[in-house]
């Protein structure tokens, strides 16, 4: 059996997340369904680097695929994306070695949130429009609130008494680009909603309606009011996936360019 390292990209809109399920489109899904197509069998595993929700997009997902062939990668690739939807596409396939994990072995995430000032005719799949105007600098001044060793557990719809809701954020930062408003959030690994129900506070707060002290009493105490304020996933981009050494992403660059 070998094992190869998978980097995709996929459009999350007409999928229900990535991780497999009955009755269900998913990433993993389609994947496996191609890949059991393309090797004739169905001894194949395919693990991803973290699941992503339903409608939640991914730049640089990485995945790893055992398969007992004798394919060299490249022509995995091309296999792969000649029988997969267009919403999918296989950046790159590597030869990995056994021990290697696609989840496990990550170090850090950074997912990435694009905010809309404006109604779009080509983004609307891509963004969270906000009708309202934002204060941006007030956005930032809370990031530093969210960044360390905390407890999310007022930020998830996981269960806190079935896992653990401690993460380590290591960045926040907003950054703008035309007609959007840009949020990166880097950290080990991320709960359920956790990202998308973050942004939603920090809208409020751009809206003027949070204040800093009521995000530092939701980080102590447990609270049900930022799923009430939960961001739709068309705004959220899995953005990469890193590994031992490499180097960290610094310019935030958009998915797509909304101009004024």
């Amino acid at each position: 059996m070998a094992r190869f390292k998978v980097i995709l990209e996929y459009e999350g809109t007409r999928f229900s997340g990535w991780q497999i399920q009955n009755n269900a489109r998913t990433i993993q899904g389609e994947i496996l369904r191609v890949a059991q197509e393309i090797f004739q069998t169905r001894t194949i595993e395919i693990y991803g680097s973290g699941r992503t929700d339903a409608g939640v997009h991914a730049l640089y997902q990485i995945a790893h695929l055992d398969v007992e062939t004798v394919l060299a990668p490249e022509i995995i690739r091309m296999k792969l994306n000649d029988e997969l939807p267009p919403d999918i596409n296989i950046i790159e396939v590597e030869k990995a070695p056994k021990t290697f994990h696609a989840r496990h072995d990550a170090v850090a995430r950074s997912y990435l949130y694009q905010i809309s000032r404006r109604r779009t005719a080509f983004g609307k799949r891509f963004v969270w429009w906000i009708k309202d105007p934002l204060d941006v600098p007030s956005m930032n001044s809370v990031l530093p609130l969210f960044e360390g060793m905390k407890n999310f557990q007022s930020f998830t719809a996981d269960d806190p008494e079935e896992k653990s809701t401690a993460v380590l954020i290591e960045r926040m930062r907003i950054a703008e680009s035309g007609e959007l408003i840009l949020v990166r959030i880097e950290g080990s690994h991320f709960l359920w909603k956790m990202i998308r129900q973050m942004i939603g506070i920090l809208v409020e707060v751009g809206r003027g309606k949070m204040k800093k002290n009521e995000i530092e009493q939701l980080l102590r105490t447990h609270s049900d009011k930022p799923a009430r304020y939960t961001a739709p996933p068309s705004g959220l981009f899995l953005e990469r996936v890193y590994y031992k050494g490499e180097k960290r992403l610094e310019k935030i660059e958009p998915v797509l360019q909304i101009h004024s």
